[in-house]
């Protein structure tokens, strides 16, 4: 009999154990809407990534002189290139709506959804929705 009723509350326990750490939860809550929207890239990686390679590319050209301005004009060419193709480059971002626990709204903004869909509970963890 006292192996039922210790086996009982082993069980009783590992049923609510769960439930006891979500309770405690302050930062959780139920995705409500997860709205993607789109968003340039930022310019200035591109430009740097532009100036950088486009400079190495000026100073293959020439000797004295003309290769210190190949490098220049390398450079500032490679920057606008850069930035032109960063500026029109767009990203995804998606905006999620949760209802916490408590009652309140949290809104977060994050690049990837990965598996989150409205109906999940999750916790924020760092400015971001993490499946629990």
């Amino acid at each position: 009999m006292k192996k039922l009723f210790a086996l009982l509350l082993v069980a009783l326990f590992a049923i609510g154990a769960p439930f006891a750490v979500l309770a405690g939860c302050g930062n959780c809550g139920k995705i409500k809407s997860i709205e993607p929207y789109s968003t340039h890239r930022s310019s200035t990686g591109g430009a740097v990534a532009g100036a950088v390679v486009g400079g190495l590319l000026g100073n293959q050209v020439g000797s004295g002189d003309g290769k210190k301005a190949a490098t220049v004009a390398g450079a500032v060419g490679g920057a606008y290139v850069g930035k032109e193709i960063a500026q029109n480059s767009q990203k995804t971002r998606y905006r999620i709506t949760i209802r916490m626990d408590d009652g309140r709204l949290e809104r977060v903004d994050q690049g990837s959804i990965k598996n989150l869909h409205v109906g999940n509970y999750v916790r924020i963890r760092d400015g971001k929705a993490i499946r629990l």
